[in-house]
């Protein structure tokens, strides 16, 4: 930065929307100690200390270095110099500019220069990206080419450098939905439905958009209406509603924090999942066929001996009511594990090494007790593990073999 250069030439990327430092220097000096939260440059004199602190002593504990320097000198600087608060008589503190340019390169990741290409061009508009526009379908583009009243076209702090809707759905597409094409479909889905609902209700371009009319939609969005936004005039499935909001509440996001718009007025729009309405478990798979594994797994196995058939019931007794991964069931030589405990309570525990080789210990229901004790006596162990048990106990073989069912888990080893 040159001493001539104004500071308003600067932004601050850390704000959202990015924000132009002001332009006089005493003022950007001030915005920088605010938003940095140390010290940048501040002069002090007598009469300033005895404004800011009730008493000299009061002064002395919080700038002792300050006050020395004022017994010798009317007037001293506090400044910001590579990392450290330092003190010095005015005449030999470094000028306010040469500060500030310090703390903004110190700062560089935050704080840049506006380039040329973002700044507005001659007409009022910055420069457009018309290579993103594959993004966008093509009959929205006629529609979405124009910019609302919350639109910061001809500010350098638009890091996007485009001045209409259309090229600006087309960089959050490009940003935030490349990647995938499916989420881009879906993307595209949410957005078409959006600009639907804007045509019916005359409303328009979506930076123009007020909260008011953003709560209008997620209203329009959970009851049917002659003004539905779906083609069969239904209710949207709750799901549906769900991403319809998210995709929007993300694109009003993106923009607001790229400096297009100069206001959110999605914050808050989605409230995040839908809270509980009670701890009931609810399970993927319906009772009647839970019996049946049951039942296959106890009864299915008539011909196998009762070591592997009592084997079998105790991996599935650990994966169905304890959570148990079947990973965590292989022995680990390193880690000694899983291992049994059973406190003076008769309540058991298993130990074992879940993810990230990480240990866990695993509370199991009463119903495990038994069939675990079933399976140890005819391991040749004792019903109940001992405090000092130390005995390889696997229920799943050191390396497990690929497998197509869970049968031929429970026979292999």
């Amino acid at each position: 930065m040159s001493k001539t250069m104004n500071p308003a030439d600067w932004i601050d990327g850390g704000m959202t929307p990015p924000r132009r430092l002001p332009a006089d220097t005493d003022a950007a000096l001030a915005y920088l100690a605010d938003t940095l939260g140390h010290v940048v440059y501040t002069r002090w004199t007598l009469a300033a200390i005895k404004g800011r602190y009730a008493s000299l002593a009061d002064a002395k504990v919080a700038h002792p270095t300050v006050m020395r320097q004022l017994l010798d000198h009317a007037l001293v600087v506090e400044y910001w110099d590579r990392g450290r608060v330092r003190t010095a008589a005015i005449d030999d503190a470094p000028t306010p500019e040469a500060v500030l340019q310090r703390v903004l390169h110190t700062h560089r990741r935050r704080f840049k220069v506006s380039p040329e290409a973002r700044l507005p061009a001659a007409n009022g508009e910055p420069i457009r990206d018309a290579t993103a526009l594959v993004t966008v379908p093509q009959p929205l583009i006629a529609w979405l080419a124009r910019a609302g009243r919350f639109a910061n076209v001809a500010s350098a702090t638009n890091t996007l450098g485009v001045g209409d809707d259309a090229h600006a759905v087309a960089l959050f597409l490009r940003d935030r939905a490349s990647r995938s094409p499916h989420t881009l479909r879906a993307y595209r889905t949410e957005l078409r439905r959006l600009v639907a609902w804007c045509e019916a209700q005359q409303l328009g371009p979506l930076s123009d958009l007020t909260r008011h009319d953003l709560l209008a939609y997620r209203e329009a969005l959970r009851k049917p209406s002659h003004d539905a936004v779906d083609d069969n005039n239904r209710t949207v499935a709750e799901a549906t509603q769900a991403r319809a909001l998210a995709v929007v509440a993300s694109l009003f996001r993106y923009w607001t924090e790229t400096g297009y718009l100069t206001a959110n007025p999605a914050a808050g729009l989605v409230r995040g999942g839908r809270s509980r309405t009670s701890f009931a478990p609810q399970r993927m798979l319906p009772g009647a066929l839970l019996d049946a594994c049951d039942a296959w797994v106890t009864e299915g196995f008539n011909d196998d001996d009762a070591l592997v058939v009592a084997r079998r019931r105790a991996i599935w007794a650990l994966y169905r009511y304890a959570g148990v991964r079947l990973v965590e069931l292989v022995w680990s030589d390193d880690a000694q594990l899983p291992k049994l405990e059973v406190d003076d309570s008769e309540c058991w525990t298993l130990h074992v090494l879940g993810k990230g080789r990480k240990t866990r210990a695993v509370p199991l229901p009463g119903l495990c007790a038994p069939i675990l004790k079933t399976y140890r006596q005819l391991r040749g162990l004792p019903p109940q593990p001992s405090p000092y048990e130390h005995a390889v106990c696997v229920l799943l073989p050191t390396a497990i073999p690929k497998v197509e069912s869970f049968t031929e888990i429970g026979m292999a080893g």
